[in-house]
Protein backbone atom coordinates (compact mmCIF):
# COMPACT_ATOMS: atom_id res chain seq x y z
CA UNK A 1 0.00 0.00 0.00
CA UNK A 2 1.08 3.75 -0.44
CA UNK A 3 0.19 6.83 0.92
CA UNK A 4 -2.63 9.16 -0.35
CA UNK A 5 -1.63 11.28 -2.78
CA UNK A 6 -2.60 14.97 -2.83
CA UNK A 7 -6.54 15.59 -3.25
CA UNK A 8 -6.40 16.60 -7.22
CA UNK A 9 -8.26 15.22 -9.61
CA UNK A 10 -5.43 14.41 -12.50
CA UNK A 11 -3.19 12.17 -11.15
CA UNK A 12 -3.18 8.62 -11.48
CA UNK A 13 -4.29 7.33 -8.27
CA UNK A 14 -5.66 3.88 -7.77
CA UNK A 15 -8.79 3.71 -4.70
CA UNK A 16 -9.66 0.40 -4.91
CA UNK A 17 -9.16 -3.11 -6.37
CA UNK A 18 -11.35 -6.12 -7.26
CA UNK A 19 -9.77 -9.07 -8.20
CA UNK A 20 -12.75 -10.81 -10.02
CA UNK A 21 -15.70 -10.18 -11.68
CA UNK A 22 -18.25 -11.97 -13.72
CA UNK A 23 -20.63 -9.23 -14.54
CA UNK A 24 -18.60 -6.22 -15.27
CA UNK A 25 -17.15 -7.06 -19.05
CA UNK A 26 -19.46 -9.34 -21.36
CA UNK A 27 -18.03 -13.27 -21.11
CA UNK A 28 -14.75 -12.39 -19.61
CA UNK A 29 -13.23 -12.65 -16.52
CA UNK A 30 -12.13 -9.18 -15.26
CA UNK A 31 -10.42 -7.48 -12.67
CA UNK A 32 -11.45 -3.85 -11.72
CA UNK A 33 -9.15 -1.03 -10.75
CA UNK A 34 -11.20 1.94 -9.34
CA UNK A 35 -9.69 5.27 -9.96
CA UNK A 36 -10.19 8.51 -7.45
CA UNK A 37 -11.64 11.83 -8.33
CA UNK A 38 -14.80 13.01 -10.46
CA UNK A 39 -15.38 16.15 -12.27
CA UNK A 40 -19.14 15.34 -11.61
CA UNK A 41 -21.52 15.42 -8.74
CA UNK A 42 -24.57 13.04 -9.76
CA UNK A 43 -26.51 13.23 -6.50
CA UNK A 44 -27.62 9.45 -7.10
CA UNK A 45 -23.97 7.89 -6.96
CA UNK A 46 -22.93 4.96 -5.42
CA UNK A 47 -19.27 6.17 -5.55
CA UNK A 48 -19.47 9.14 -3.59
CA UNK A 49 -16.22 8.08 -1.19
CA UNK A 50 -14.05 7.62 -4.75
CA UNK A 51 -15.64 11.02 -5.98
CA UNK A 52 -15.17 13.11 -3.07
CA UNK A 53 -11.71 11.13 -2.27
CA UNK A 54 -12.70 10.11 1.39
CA UNK A 55 -9.39 8.66 2.38
CA UNK A 56 -10.51 7.35 5.80
CA UNK A 57 -12.77 4.63 3.63
CA UNK A 58 -10.26 3.83 0.76
CA UNK A 59 -7.69 2.03 0.61
CA UNK A 60 -4.95 3.54 -1.82
CA UNK A 61 -2.70 1.10 -4.12
CA UNK A 62 0.54 1.90 -5.77
CA UNK A 63 0.48 1.15 -9.67
CA UNK A 64 2.74 -1.37 -9.20
CA UNK A 65 1.33 -3.34 -6.58
CA UNK A 66 -1.88 -3.39 -9.09
CA UNK A 67 0.17 -4.57 -12.07
CA UNK A 68 1.60 -7.36 -10.14
CA UNK A 69 -1.39 -8.31 -8.95
CA UNK A 70 -3.14 -8.67 -12.48
CA UNK A 71 0.36 -10.17 -13.89
CA UNK A 72 -0.29 -13.05 -11.33
CA UNK A 73 -3.83 -13.36 -12.26
CA UNK A 74 -3.52 -13.66 -16.13
CA UNK A 75 -4.30 -16.91 -17.63
CA UNK A 76 -7.87 -16.86 -15.01
CA UNK A 77 -8.49 -13.36 -15.35
CA UNK A 78 -8.83 -12.38 -18.88
CA UNK A 79 -9.88 -8.29 -18.53
CA UNK A 80 -9.20 -5.31 -16.49
CA UNK A 81 -11.99 -2.94 -16.63
CA UNK A 82 -10.66 0.77 -15.20
CA UNK A 83 -13.66 2.93 -13.47
CA UNK A 84 -13.97 5.45 -10.86
CA UNK A 85 -14.82 8.41 -10.23
CA UNK A 86 -13.61 8.96 -13.72
CA UNK A 87 -11.04 7.32 -15.47
CA UNK A 88 -9.69 9.87 -18.08
CA UNK A 89 -9.18 12.69 -15.64
CA UNK A 90 -5.83 11.22 -14.93
CA UNK A 91 -2.69 11.89 -16.21
CA UNK A 92 -1.18 8.59 -16.10
CA UNK A 93 -4.10 6.79 -17.62
CA UNK A 94 -2.71 6.20 -20.91
CA UNK A 95 0.22 4.65 -19.79
CA UNK A 96 -1.28 2.31 -17.19
CA UNK A 97 -3.64 0.39 -19.98
CA UNK A 98 -0.40 0.40 -22.24
CA UNK A 99 1.10 -1.74 -19.44
CA UNK A 100 -2.16 -3.90 -19.05
CA UNK A 101 -2.37 -4.44 -22.45
CA UNK A 102 1.59 -5.29 -22.28
CA UNK A 103 0.44 -8.07 -19.77
CA UNK A 104 -1.87 -9.26 -22.12
CA UNK A 105 -5.32 -8.47 -21.07
CA UNK A 106 -8.18 -6.59 -22.88
CA UNK A 107 -8.90 -3.64 -21.06
CA UNK A 108 -12.59 -2.03 -20.42
CA UNK A 109 -13.29 1.51 -19.56
CA UNK A 110 -15.95 3.40 -18.31
CA UNK A 111 -16.59 6.60 -18.55
CA UNK A 112 -19.01 9.48 -18.42
CA UNK A 113 -18.06 11.28 -21.50
CA UNK A 114 -16.97 14.51 -19.87
CA UNK A 115 -13.11 13.98 -21.81
CA UNK A 116 -14.01 13.10 -25.45
CA UNK A 117 -10.51 14.10 -26.54
CA UNK A 118 -8.78 11.77 -24.08
CA UNK A 119 -10.99 8.47 -25.47
CA UNK A 120 -10.46 9.29 -28.71
CA UNK A 121 -6.66 9.58 -27.92
CA UNK A 122 -7.31 5.96 -25.94
CA UNK A 123 -8.95 4.95 -29.10
CA UNK A 124 -6.72 5.70 -31.71
CA UNK A 125 -3.85 4.30 -29.72
CA UNK A 126 -5.75 0.88 -29.36
CA UNK A 127 -5.85 0.98 -25.77
CA UNK A 128 -8.78 -0.04 -25.04
CA UNK A 129 -11.29 -3.16 -26.20
CA UNK A 130 -14.48 -2.26 -24.72
CA UNK A 131 -15.94 0.99 -23.31
CA UNK A 132 -19.17 1.88 -21.25
CA UNK A 133 -20.76 4.98 -21.05
CA UNK A 134 -23.20 6.73 -18.96
CA UNK A 135 -25.60 8.76 -20.24
CA UNK A 136 -27.30 9.93 -17.05
CA UNK A 137 -30.32 11.14 -18.55
CA UNK A 138 -32.28 12.69 -21.70
CA UNK A 139 -29.60 14.57 -23.56
CA UNK A 140 -31.16 17.83 -22.51
CA UNK A 141 -28.86 20.54 -21.29
CA UNK A 142 -30.85 21.24 -18.12
CA UNK A 143 -31.77 18.26 -17.59
CA UNK A 144 -28.42 17.01 -17.83
CA UNK A 145 -27.46 19.64 -15.45
CA UNK A 146 -29.21 18.35 -12.85
CA UNK A 147 -28.89 14.60 -13.05
CA UNK A 148 -24.69 15.25 -13.04
CA UNK A 149 -24.59 17.95 -10.65
CA UNK A 150 -22.52 20.07 -13.57
CA UNK A 151 -23.86 23.49 -14.58
CA UNK A 152 -21.71 23.94 -17.86
CA UNK A 153 -22.78 23.68 -21.31
CA UNK A 154 -19.24 23.04 -22.68
CA UNK A 155 -19.55 19.69 -20.62
CA UNK A 156 -22.93 18.72 -22.03
CA UNK A 157 -21.08 19.60 -25.69
CA UNK A 158 -18.35 17.06 -24.72
CA UNK A 159 -21.36 14.28 -23.81
CA UNK A 160 -22.50 14.79 -27.20
CA UNK A 161 -18.87 14.44 -28.75
CA UNK A 162 -18.41 11.09 -26.83
CA UNK A 163 -21.49 9.35 -27.90
CA UNK A 164 -20.23 10.30 -31.82
CA UNK A 165 -16.50 9.19 -30.66
CA UNK A 166 -17.93 5.94 -29.56
CA UNK A 167 -20.16 5.07 -31.99
CA UNK A 168 -18.18 6.17 -34.96
CA UNK A 169 -14.79 3.37 -32.84
CA UNK A 170 -13.92 0.15 -34.21
CA UNK A 171 -14.61 -1.10 -30.40
CA UNK A 172 -17.55 -2.54 -28.99
CA UNK A 173 -19.02 -0.27 -26.63
CA UNK A 174 -22.19 -0.03 -24.82
CA UNK A 175 -24.27 2.83 -23.24
CA UNK A 176 -26.09 2.79 -19.89
CA UNK A 177 -28.60 4.73 -18.04
CA UNK A 178 -29.41 4.17 -14.51
CA UNK A 179 -32.87 5.24 -14.20
CA UNK A 180 -33.23 7.35 -11.03
CA UNK A 181 -36.56 8.52 -10.20
CA UNK A 182 -36.71 12.88 -10.47
CA UNK A 183 -33.47 12.84 -13.05
CA UNK A 184 -35.10 10.37 -15.53
CA UNK A 185 -39.10 10.31 -16.51
CA UNK A 186 -39.72 6.86 -18.00
CA UNK A 187 -40.07 8.63 -21.66
CA UNK A 188 -36.71 10.28 -21.16
CA UNK A 189 -35.65 5.97 -21.78
CA UNK A 190 -36.45 6.09 -25.08
CA UNK A 191 -35.69 9.63 -25.81
CA UNK A 192 -31.83 8.27 -25.12
CA UNK A 193 -32.68 5.37 -27.55
CA UNK A 194 -33.34 7.07 -30.03
CA UNK A 195 -30.72 9.67 -29.73
CA UNK A 196 -28.38 6.83 -29.85
CA UNK A 197 -29.91 5.12 -32.79
CA UNK A 198 -27.73 2.11 -34.52
CA UNK A 199 -25.87 1.93 -31.31
CA UNK A 200 -24.39 -1.76 -30.27
CA UNK A 201 -25.63 -1.42 -27.04
CA UNK A 202 -28.31 0.18 -24.94
CA UNK A 203 -28.85 -1.15 -20.82
CA UNK A 204 -31.63 0.29 -18.91
CA UNK A 205 -30.44 0.30 -15.54
CA UNK A 206 -32.85 -0.14 -12.26
CA UNK A 207 -31.71 2.27 -9.75
CA UNK A 208 -30.75 0.48 -5.73
CA UNK A 209 -31.13 3.15 -3.09
CA UNK A 210 -28.25 2.83 -0.85
CA UNK A 211 -25.12 5.37 -0.32
CA UNK A 212 -25.75 7.89 -2.58
CA UNK A 213 -23.66 11.34 -2.73
CA UNK A 214 -26.95 13.12 -1.71
CA UNK A 215 -28.08 11.44 1.48
CA UNK A 216 -32.14 12.00 0.12
CA UNK A 217 -31.50 9.80 -2.90
CA UNK A 218 -30.68 7.03 -0.73
CA UNK A 219 -34.39 7.22 -0.13
CA UNK A 220 -35.71 7.22 -3.38
CA UNK A 221 -37.88 4.77 -4.00
CA UNK A 222 -37.19 2.84 -7.77
CA UNK A 223 -39.60 2.94 -10.66
CA UNK A 224 -41.65 -0.80 -10.78
CA UNK A 225 -39.20 -3.14 -12.39
CA UNK A 226 -42.39 -3.58 -14.42
CA UNK A 227 -42.42 -0.62 -15.97
CA UNK A 228 -38.87 -0.70 -16.84
CA UNK A 229 -38.96 -4.27 -18.68
CA UNK A 230 -41.75 -2.81 -20.53
CA UNK A 231 -40.36 0.62 -22.14
CA UNK A 232 -37.17 -1.91 -22.55
CA UNK A 233 -39.57 -4.41 -24.50
CA UNK A 234 -41.16 -1.33 -26.25
CA UNK A 235 -37.56 -0.31 -27.58
CA UNK A 236 -36.24 -3.47 -28.46
CA UNK A 237 -39.30 -3.60 -30.74
CA UNK A 238 -38.42 -0.82 -32.52
CA UNK A 239 -35.13 -2.34 -34.07
CA UNK A 240 -33.57 1.27 -33.18
CA UNK A 241 -31.05 -0.18 -31.15
CA UNK A 242 -28.70 -3.55 -31.99
CA UNK A 243 -29.00 -4.39 -28.17
CA UNK A 244 -31.47 -3.12 -25.62
CA UNK A 245 -31.74 -4.58 -22.26
CA UNK A 246 -32.83 -4.16 -18.68
CA UNK A 247 -30.13 -4.67 -15.48
CA UNK A 248 -30.62 -4.53 -12.36
CA UNK A 249 -32.19 -5.65 -9.21
CA UNK A 250 -36.05 -5.72 -8.93
CA UNK A 251 -38.24 -2.99 -7.02
CA UNK A 252 -39.79 -4.05 -4.04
Amino acid sequence: MTKPAKNTPDIMEIGGFQRVSLIDYPGKITSIVFLTGCNMRCPFCHNSDLVLRNYGNLTIYAEEEILGKLAKAKGFVEAVEITGGEPTLHKGLLEFMEKCKKLGLLVKLDTNGSNPAIVREILEKGLVDYIAMDIKTELDRNKYKKASGVAGDQTFDNILESIKVIMNSNVDYEFRTTVVPSLVELDDIAKIAKAVVGANAYYVQQFVPGKTLDPLFSKTTPYPTESLVSITEGIKATGLLKKCEMRGEKAE
